[in-house]
């Protein structure tokens, strides 16, 4: 289970683009928030808060061509 200790200004949606990048980014906000039920409220965090960020499972498109 991975960490991530806010700084002053992220937001739920940064926070998640940043975590999962290209993966699903701001579509995995709503998973990273229900892993920090204490946090849910905050729109803009302070520094220092440590969130948990949770395994992301980034199912595999069937649109790619196979060598992809």
């Amino acid at each position: 289970m991975r960490k991530y200790r806010t700084v002053s200004g992220d937001t739920w949606d940064l926070i998640a683009y940043r975590e999962y990048g290209e993966y699903g980014g701001e579509k995995l906000t709503s998973e990273l928030i229900c892993a920090n039920p204490e946090y849910a409220d905050t729109v803009i965090f302070s520094a220092g808060a440590e969130l948990v960020i949770p395994e992301a499972y980034v199912p595999v498109s069937r649109m790619l061509p196979p060598w992809m």
